[in-house]
Order: C-alpha cells, then structure tokens, then sequence
C-alpha cells in the first residue's frame, strides 16, 4: 500500500515509518499462531519472540535511513523514564501493541510508530495488523485512515457516548477506586469497551468509532502516535487534570475525545486524577 501524503516536510518521515510497520506486521504474521518464547518483565507484562523481532525490522529500518535520530521503544531501546523533550528527533516505537492480544490471538494488536520532534509529536502511524487497516497524521495536516481523510465523531451528549477503556492489569492498589469511577461512566454512558490495545483505542477514537478512551499506567509507546491520531483527527487528548501537550504521553495517563464530551469525561475521572500506575 502507498503511503498517504499530506503535503508536509514531514512526509518523508512518516513515509519511513510507513514503510517499517509494515515490515514489522509482515513479522508478526509470520510468528501469528506458532508456539513462541513467552517472558515475563513484570506482573502481566509480556514479551514475546514476535515482539523482539518486530521491533528489531523497526529499528534497524529506522537507523539505516536517520542514523542520527534517537529511538525509545518498548523492548529496551532506551528507559521509560526518559526526559518528555527530546534534544531533536525521537522515534517512540511499540512493535506490538496488545501483546497478550497476539499471545492468544485475539485481535486487536498493533504496531505503533511516532516521531517526536524536540516537544511535538510530529508523525504518528498505528497500523492495526489483523485487520490491515492503516491510521496515519502528520502535525498539522489532519488524519488519514488507509489514505482516506476522516475525523472524530460528533457525539455531543455524554449519555450517548460509545467508550472504551483499559482496565488495571499490572498493579493494583487502585482497583477500587477504578472500579468506582468506571461503575459511574457505565451508569452514563451508551456504553464501555475494554480491547486491550490502547493504540487502537486511540485510533478508534480519532476516526470516530469511540467518542473517548481512558487509561492510566501507559508507557509512551503505547500512547504517542494515537494520541497525534486523535489530535489531528479533530479530537482532545489530555491527562486527567486536563494538561495537553506531550503531558499524556508521558503522564501515565490519557483522557482522549471527540473534544465535545471532553469535560463530561474529566469531571468522572476526577477522583482518578492523582493516579498514574
């Protein structure tokens, strides 16, 4: 599939992006359904050979067109805790995104690629694999799903938002408090959804098919090219104390809407608001 063009400096970039998801998801379809060396890095917190692979296409990809750029990827590219302002260019790379999705075969999963440009995320590619569905921006030109220009919903009453979430997998001192907060939405909302993928969340979110997504304990892979996505899809994506910019990515939290339902969804999150694992 050709790369979308967005008449933007950017395009080459994102056009080498592009190009290494795709190569990525050739990866993971390969390793799609046979046994594979499964690891734990932490309580429900999974790497597989699928991931390692993926992102070694992605990276060596990367580092063979801007070898000057600097990487921070999921597998041990760089420590999460990195400064949230690059000095330059950054690629912020999650091979598999939903990776105990892929564990069991149940979609969705991802690949999601995003470039960061000193304190903008400047490019941002989720490419849903299962369903070879491409969600591509470029700041300040809008979004494009498989090359075609599309934009968030117009859901402008919280009872007749269709939301998705991602429930606490790791750690779990906040549970009840989740719990507390989500039972509230449930009871207001059109209804909840719990994928597993934040990616695809995001991506779901900035085309229109959710009104908005939520979610604490993200690392920035999971969340730097979908929350551009959303942005140029005409959509809000903040932390829960409503803080924009390259705060969401990494905050550990993100609150992403259609913008029109924005302040109905913070006013729930509110009592989530110091939370951030």
């Amino acid at each position: 599939m050709d790369t979308p063009t967005h008449d933007s400096p950017y395009d080459l970039l994102l056009d080498t992006a592009v190009r290494a998801a795709w190569r990525a998801a050739a990866v993971i379809r390969e390793e799609a359904g046979t046994p594979s060396d499964v690891r734990d890095k932490g309580r429900n917190d999974f790497v597989t050979d699928a991931d390692e692979r993926a992102q070694a296409v992605i990276t060596e990809f990367l580092r063979e067109t801007f070898p000057r750029d600097v990487i921070l990827a999921e597998e041990g590219e760089a420590a999460p805790e990195s400064a949230s302002v690059a000095s330059g260019r950054r690629w912020i790379v999650d091979p598999i995104d939903g990776t105990t999705n892929f564990m069991h075969q149940v979609p969705p999963y991802a690949v999601s690629i995003a470039l960061q440009d000193e304190d903008e995320i400047v490019v941002g590619v989720v490419l849903d694999v299962p369903r070879d569905e491409l969600f591509t921006a470029v700041a300040g030109h809008g979004l494009q799903v498989d090359g075609e220009a599309v934009g968030v919903s117009a859901t402008e009453s919280f009872d007749a938002a269709f939301l998705a979430t991602g429930f606490p997998y790791r750690r779990f001192e906040h549970t009840d408090r989740y719990l507390e907060v989500l039972a509230g939405i449930l009871r207001s909302a059109q209804g909840v959804r719990r994928h597993g993928a934040a990616a695809i969340d995001l991506a779901w979110t900035a085309c229109g098919r959710f009104d908005g997504f939520f979610e604490t304990g993200l690392n920035p892979w999971d969340v730097a090219a979908g929350a551009l996505l959303v942005r140029e899809g005409g959509g809000r994506v903040t932390n829960y104390h409503d803080d924009g910019g390259l705060t969401p990515v990494f905050d550990q939290q993100v609150c992403a809407t259609n913008g029109l339902v924005h302040a109905d969804l913070l006013g729930r999150l509110a009592p989530m608001d110091d939370v951030r694992l």
